[in-house]
């Protein structure tokens, strides 16, 4: 799956998202963009005005966003991340709600409200940090600990049951609390909720059992979904950064030793990235065939992908720590752009889900 843009169309999106930067914010010339080009309906039906793709075009794509800039990458995969969510919601209940063109999901995954079961619905309390894209989402999803007369209601192994919400804006309370050194641009917001009544519908699980539409990609397991996007837009910010670098060591001027040094740990650290990269996707194909052959993925193939993610993730972030150094005081300056991508590597590769062993 190629971006399908010229280099002219590139150049202008790498303004606008230094612009973006600059702002704290998608600018809406980006956002009509990425509305055009149906980016944040990666996975949405074509018969909804989304692209529909398979995991494989959706990540090589996400990777290519992630490489012209992270806000924009980042932003893009947590939002289409978060309107994929459509397969798993009641279709006669939410209508044409994802035919709008402009129709944006997001929201944060951990399960820190409380929804108080009713006789129709819920009653919905809860805070939830960092939603990307606050500022542009139509919709908000959280999920929530159920409760039943005053007590969690535990499923058969004893633990919580969750349920996925979601609320439309006017809905939730924002605050501007997204204080990270990079990505800025994502806008990121806490938010909360507060007794909000809500009908049974609003509510979803996002397993292959609830699947209420029907491509294969909502059969894809959510967690190396969400693992596969998120690492792709590591290996897409450090690839930009190790090309910026090889910029710099030219702009530089380093001696013949120094500079055959820097160019020895740049060269190794593309071999390696390189080779992982493909082992990555090809374990990733290797899960897509899988699903499509058998109906689900072997928990072998998915231990695997979760696996490789996290040593790509840790890969990059190893690389980049060793090549950064060699590109000098310049590369210090926030305004630089490989500055730029070194914040935005180093604040998306903090995200709990690639950091910590799952396997």
């Amino acid at each position: 799956m190629h971006l399908q843009l010229n280099k002219k169309e590139i150049a202008g999106i790498k303004r606008l998202c230094t612009l973006s930067e600059k702002k704290g914010v998608l600018v809406p010339a980006l956002l009509n963009i990425i509305y055009k080009k149906k980016w944040f309906k990666l996975f949405i039906p074509k018969e909804q005005g989304g692209l529909a793709l398979n995991i494989m075009d959706a990540l090589q794509l996400e990777e290519q966003l992630a490489y012209i800039d992270g806000s924009l990458g980042w932003t893009v995969t947590l939002c289409s991340g978060a309107n994929f969510f459509a397969g798993f919601m009641d279709q006669q209940k939410t209508g044409k709600l994802f035919y709008a063109n402009n129709v944006c999901f997001g929201g944060s995954g951990a399960a820190t409200g409380i929804a108080k079961q009713t006789k129709d619905g819920y009653v919905v309390t809860g805070r939830w940090k960092y939603a990307t894209g606050a500022p542009h989402l139509t919709h908000f999803t959280a999920n929530c600990v159920i409760h039943q007369n005053g007590k969690p209601v535990l499923k058969e192994d004893g633990t919580a049951l969750i349920r996925s919400f979601y609320f439309k804006k006017h809905e939730v309370k924002l605050y501007n609390d997204w204080q990270a050194m990079g990505l800025k641009a994502t806008a990121s917001r806490s938010f909360s909720i507060t007794k909000r009544k809500v009908k049974e519908e609003r509510s979803f699980i996002i397993d292959h059992t609830h699947v209420t539409l029907e491509h294969p990609v909502y059969r894809y397991p959510f967690l190396p979904f969400a693992e596969t996007t998120l690492a792709v837009n590591t290996l897409g910010m450090t690839n930009h950064l190790l090309d910026e670098a090889s910029i710099a060591f030219k702009q530089k001027k380093l001696n013949p030793a120094a500079l055959q040094q820097a160019n020895a740990a740049l060269q190794k650290a593309r071999q390696e990235i390189d080779k992982m990269r493909n082992a990555f996707y090809t374990i990733v194909e290797q899960s897509w065939n899988e699903l499509i052959r058998n109906k689900h993925i072997a928990q072998k193939t998915i231990r695997q992908i979760s696996k490789i993610s996290r040593q790509l993730v840790k890969l990059c972030r190893t690389h980049a720590a060793i090549v950064y150094p060699y590109c000098g005081l310049a590369a210090t300056a926030e305004t630089s752009e490989l500055n730029r991508v070194f914040r935005d590597l180093f604040t998306g590769s903090q995200h709990a889900l690639l950091t910590y062993d799952q396997y």
